[in-house]
């Protein structure tokens, strides 16, 4: 029987369904908490592995190669029904959901609170490691989800479009440098990924009403076209989580401000 699952769900809907044939559990945990405990039957990716890794914008999707081999690693099928978590809050999980999206992957779930809320509530736990035999895949790319430098510089003449910057304050406005220049994409509207979170909840999501209700307090609404960002894509993997989640028209600019703020030409605002 097939596996319907909403997009965000809590560890008592995925505890029963550990053992189905059609899901897959992809855990992008820091390899010294996979090792110590993780769900049941997950398999592990390390969260560099979701990154091209090149300089001056590391944070770039990985290569078709890196991508078969990624996809490969992990048994995947395209009838799977893939719920992912990791041990931060979301964003990692939330890169991965992305990811999932490039390769035109439609089923798939996070983990409300990840490793922290299943260990927390006392869900099972296990260190086994599971073999995967190798993994032919065949992937198509689905660049509509990406937003490129020239996105971005078009979205700024454009009124439908809104930058969310899923930065520290500090680092929107100017006062910590993490590249060669620092401040802000003119015009980007900075909600930090951590205020996305209900770190009294297990690391949840916070609600997704009170959510909604931040992002148009902010000028953020379900008619725009969201592009968001970090330094790399990692934190804003959880704002582009956030934003699917509320039904919103969300791309990822994965260059981020890694690539933004080491060019020279790039406009840039910074809070006096």
């Amino acid at each position: 029987m097939t596996i319907t699952l909403p997009l965000i769900i809590e560890p008592d809907t995925l505890e029963p369904l550990l053992e189905h044939p059609d899901l897959l559990v992809v855990d992008v945990c820091q390899p010294q908490n996979w090792r110590q405990l993780h769900v049941p039957g997950a398999v592990h990716l390390d969260p560099f592995s979701l990154v091209c890794g090149t300089a001056p914008a590391p944070g770039k999707l990985p290569t078709p190669r890196q991508l078969h081999a990624l996809f490969a690693s992990i048994g995947y099928r395209p009838d799977q029904h893939i719920v992912v978590y990791d041990d931060e809050g979301g964003g990692w999980a939330g890169r991965f959901i992305w990811m999932l999206d490039v390769i035109g992957h439609t089923r798939y779930s996070y983990l409300n609170g990840g490793l922290f809320s299943w260990y927390k509530e006392e869900h099972p736990l296990s260190t086994a490691v599971r073999e995967i035999p190798p993994t032919p895949v065949q992937l198509t790319l689905h660049h509509e989800f990406t937003a490129s430098l020239d996105d971005v510089l078009n979205a700024l003449e454009d009124p439908s479009a809104k930058i969310w910057d899923a930065r520290s304050p500090e680092e929107y406005s100017g006062l910590r440098t993490s590249s060669m220049r620092s401040g802000h994409i003119p015009g980007a509207i900075n909600l930090d990924w951590v205020e996305c979170m209900d770190r009294a909840s297990n690391m949840r999501l916070l609600p997704l009403p009170l959510l909604r209700e931040k992002l148009q307090a902010l000028g953020i609404h379900a008619h725009h076209h969201i592009i968001t960002h970090c330094q790399s894509h990692h934190r804003s993997g959880l704002t582009y989580l956030v934003a699917k989640a509320l039904g919103f028209r969300v791309q990822a600019y994965d260059g981020s401000w890694a690539e933004w703020g080491n060019l020279s030409h790039t406009p840039i605002e910074v809070i006096a």
